[in-house]
C-alpha cells in the first residue's frame, strides 16, 4: 500500500465510477482497476461492490476512506510545512548572543530586521557566554550565535567577524586613570587591579590584553575573574577594579564608570563575531545569515563614508 493507492482509492470513493474517477486523475481505466484490485489483494478483503451504474463502498472500504483521508490530510499539511521551511522564510530560529555583542547597536537591529522582514520565522533569542553559544551551536542546540572573539572553532561551526571596534579603557569614577584626557596607554595598567571576563567563558578577548600585556613587559594584577561582560562592568562600577570592554558598552553605568580610549598603539580590538553550521545551507538558518551579511555589509560601508568624510 503507498499513498499514491490511497489517492485513487479515494478519488473512485468520490466519484463512484471507476471510469469516472480515472478521467479526474487523468488515466486510463484499465490502471485505475488493476491498482485498487491490487489494494483490495493486499488488506484481503473487497473494498467496492460493483454495480451496473459504477461501484459502492462496502463497510471496510467505509472505513478505509475515512482513515486514508486523514492520513492524506496530514500528509499534504505536512509536506506543505516542510516546503514553507525549505523556502526559508518560515520554522523556528535560535540565536544566542553574549551581553557584550548585545551592547552593540548592531545585534538588536538585526533582530529587529529579522522580525519585521520575516514574520513567518519562530525567533527566539538567548544570552550566554562565548564558549557555551559557540558549543551550543555545534550540537544544534542553537541556530546562530553573536559573540566578541572565538574561543574554539568546532568543526562544521562557521565563525564569520561582521564588524570591528576599539576595546576602551573601563575605570571607576574617581579613580586616578578617570581624570586623563587623552588616551590611556597599556602600561597605565601596570599594578591596576584588573576585573577579568573568566578564561572558560570568553578567553578571547582577555587573552589577547594579557599576552599584549606580556609583551610590552606590563605587570597586570587580577582582582577578579567573572563569567559575563555585564558582571564585569557591575564590578568595575563597584570600585573593585578596572576592565577593558567594546567601545560599544560605552554608558552603561555611567554614573559609576569612565571610559578612556586606549592608544591606536595597543591594537586591541573587539570584534563582532557571527557563528552557525556549515551544513545549515537552507531555511531559517540561511536566511537570517544571509540578513546579517547584508545589514553587516552595509554598516561597514557607511561607517568608512563616516570615516572618509562623506555623507552617510
Amino acid at each position: 500500500m503507498d499513498l499514491r493507492q490511497l489517492r485513487y482509492f479515494l478519488a473512485v470513493a468520490r466519484a463512484g465510477h471507476i471510469t469516472r474517477a480515472a478521467e479526474e486523475l487523468g488515466m486510463q481505466q484499465p490502471p485505475l482497476s488493476q491498482q485498487i484490485k491490487a489494494l483490495e489483494t493486499e488488506l484481503g478483503m473487497p473494498l467496492f461492490q460493483r454495480h451496473p451504474r459504477g461501484v459502492r463502498l462496502t463497510d471496510a472500504g467505509q472505513r478505509l476512506q475515512d482513515e486514508a483521508g486523514r492520513l492524506l490530510t496530514d500528509f499534504d499539511a505536512m509536506r506543505a510545512r516542510m516546503l514553507s521551511l525549505s523556502d526559508g522564510r518560515h520554522g523556528p530560529l535560535s540565536v544566542g548572543f553574549t551581553s557584550s555583542a548585545a551592547a552593540h547597536a548592531f545585534t538588536p537591529e538585526t533582530l529587529r530586521a529579522c522580525r519585521s522582514r520575516y514574520p513567518g520565522i519562530e525567533l527566539t533569542v538567548r544570552e550566554n557566554n562565548a564558549a557555551e553559544i559557540t558549543e551550543a551551536v555545534a550540537a544544534a542546540r542553537l541556530h546562530c550565535g553573536f559573540l566578541r572573539v572565538p574561543v574554539s572553532a568546532p568543526p562544521g561551526v562557521v565563525l564569520q567577524q561582521l564588524l570591528s571596534e576599539p576595546a576602551v579603557l573601563a575605570v571607576p569614577r574617581g579613580h586616578t586613570l578617570a581624570r586623563g584626557a587623552s588616551c590611556a596607554a597599556l602600561r597605565d595598567l601596570q599594578d591596576q587591579p584588573l576585573v577579568l571576563v573568566r578564561r572558560p567563558g570568553a578567553p578571547g578577548l582577555y587573552a589577547n590584553l594579557l599576552a599584549l600585556c606580556a609583551q610590552q613587559g606590563v605587570r597586570v594584577r587580577i582582582a577578579a575573574e567573572v563569567e559575563r561582560m555585564m558582571t564585569n562592568l557591575n564590578l568595575v562600577a563597584a570600585g573593585a577594579g578596572i576592565s577593558v570592554v567594546p567601545a560599544s558598552m560605552r554608558g552603561v553605568h555611567a554614573h559609576a564608570v569612565v571610559y578612556r580610549a586606549l592608544e591606536p598603539a595597543a591594537g586591541l580590538d573587539a570584534p563582532l563575531t557571527l557563528a552557525w553550521r556549515e551544513a545549515d545551507r537552507a531555511g531559517p538558518t540561511a536566511t537570517f545569515v544571509a540578513l546579517v551579511q547584508r545589514l553587516a555589509a552595509a554598516h561597514r560601508r557607511k561607517s568608512q563614508r563616516s570615516r572618509d568624510g562623506a555623507p552617510a
